[in-house]
């Protein structure tokens, strides 16, 4: 282990000093956190990363924040040397060649029965490969989501671990105590399932993110667009938001967004953020995985949409002076009634939004054999993760009413809810097409809501049309069997 300046002691104590209990490999933001969360809930850890002063960066934090029992390592072979048997190292590295280029580093110095876990955002069938190559070299891998950004890291994220069943075994005692913890239903961490369960549904819970942050967005937009309220006003809306069932940690930081005064000159800084989101590719992944499976998401398709558009900024500006007008509709709006309506239509979107993201990963653990249990994921999703809401427990007691629910929207509580705000959510959307804002996401929730509530679709004539020009055949309403029919001879035959 390392003195406090993160310099290996002699040789000749080596072999004298404790083992750790676990190592971390990669101290960026998020890996330093996680790495003090360890060591601060009383596990030892050695820490490495390839760039030294970083080790010496999390040393001395380690000591700064209460002399925790934190150890860095300068070079991987000491690192491994360090940690007791079956030693498991956790890797936070950025996604892709990264991961690879940091498991042969690892792989060299580990035995049969060590264990490789890599914490990162990762596409699931390479944790997949990694395993299978890893198990062929004696090695046990974990692919572990992990949610809740630098202050999640920290104190408490939620942690979504999948492969290795015996290598989470290992270390559950460690993601038990590391993980947020919620006082009515425990630590935010469960062993997800086999292969790459486990990035596959941190990939889906980003999906989600990307859907509930497009619809607070719309949400704002109307209210400050068509409402014309302020942002101090726009402070106590959310704040109020934020005490009932939009309980939420997006909701929370988006009140806490509209209070700050800009510090580089007069008003607020929201105003002064220029409107191009960034993204770092799960939400385009959900969206691919969506459409790989057949399950419809077009509430968070809308937000990839969005975001997408938000990037075209000098397009947007140009555009926006060839279709100068007014397009507002000039009725007077009741404020008060708008802000009831905007809340109802949130929460109503937000529901189709869950739906579809707990439907991608039902079809992609059924594809897989992966028996996911979506109650289990709504619980860990509680706290530590950035889409932790009150809203998550409803979800769980959903699927413990009816593991084998089709579909959110027709869980009887839930279907009440969507009823009950359907009127104010029409509402919401038919004002802001009539005043020329957009709600994408909203409008998408409410067309699923819509299409999924109706039995009988226009599909009929989608399907005459594929058979018209295709001979794509088509199965009928009344009578078994599939049909083809001479569609273009028998329309020309009566000419």
């Amino acid at each position: 282990m390392v003195d406090e300046a993160g310099a290996m002691p002699s040789d000749a104590g080596w072999y004298k000093m404790a083992l750790t209990r676990i190592g971390l490999a990669g101290l960026a933001v998020m890996g330093q956190n996680l790495a003090l969360n360890i060591a601060e809930k009383g596990f030892p850890i050695s820490v490495y990363n390839r760039t030294t002063s970083k080790v010496d960066e999390t040393v001395q934090r380690a000591k700064l924040e209460g002399n925790l029992p934190l150890y860095g390592f300068h070079d991987p072979a000491s690192f491994v040397n360090s940690i007791q048997k079956p030693r498991v190292v956790i890797m936070l590295v950025k996604a892709g060649a990264p991961v690879d280029q940091t498991i042969a580093t690892l792989a060299a110095h580990l035995e049969q029965g060590d264990c490789i876990v890599d914490g990162g955002n990762e596409w699931y069938e390479n944790t997949e490969r990694r395993e299978k190559a890893m198990e062929e070299r004696g090695l046990l891998y974990l692919g572990m989501g992990v949610s809740g950004g630098e202050e999640g890291a920290r104190h408490g994220p939620s942690m979504m671990p999948g492969g290795s069943l015996e290598a989470y075994q290992y270390i559950e005692d460690i993601l038990l105590k590391v993980s947020a913890q919620v006082p009515d239903s425990g630590p935010c961490v469960t062993y997800i399932g086999k292969g790459g369960s486990g990035n596959f549904v941190k990939m889906v819970h980003n999906g989600i993110e990307y859907g509930d942050m497009q619809l607070i967005a719309e949400a704002y937009d109307v209210l400050k667009s068509v409402g014309k309220l302020t942002n101090g006003e726009l402070q106590q809306v959310f704040t109020e938001w934020n005490k009932g069932e939009l309980l939420s940690f997006l909701v929370e930081i988006t009140a806490d967004i509209f209070s700050i005064k800009d510090d580089q000159g007069e008003g607020y800084l929201v105003d002064k953020v220029l409107d191009k989101t960034g993204m770092k590719g799960t939400g385009k992944w959900t969206v691919q995985q969506a459409a790989e499976l057949s399950v419809a998401a077009p509430t968070i398709e809308a937000s990839l949409d969005s975001r997408f558009l938000s990037g075209l900024k000098d397009e947007r500006v140009a555009a926006s002076k060839i279709f100068q007008g007014d397009y507002s509709s000039g009725e007077t709006v009741d404020k008060a009634q708008l802000i009831e309506d905007v809340r109802k239509a949130l929460y109503a979107s937000k529901i189709c939004s869950y739906a579809q993201g707990m439907n991608i990963i039902k079809a992609k653990s059924t594809e897989k054999g992966w028996g996911l249990n979506l109650g289990e994921l709504a619980r860990i999703w509680k706290g530590g993760c950035i889409i932790r809401a009150s809203f998550l427990d409803r979800i769980k007691k959903a699927y413990d009413r009816n593991g084998e629910l089709a579909n959110l929207l027709i869980d009887p509580e839930f279907a009440q809810e969507i009823m009950d705000r359907q009127a104010a959510w029409r509402r919401v959307v038919c004002l802001a097409i009539n005043n020329g804002v957009s709600t994408p996401g909203m409008s998408a929730s409410l067309a699923y809501f819509d299409s999924y509530r109706r039995d009988r679709l226009p599909a009929n004539l989608v399907q005459a049309q594929r058979d018209y020009f295709g001979a794509h055949t088509y199965e009928r309403v009344d009578m078994p069997g599939s049909f083809h029919t001479e569609w273009y001879k028998i329309a020309n035959s009566k000419i």
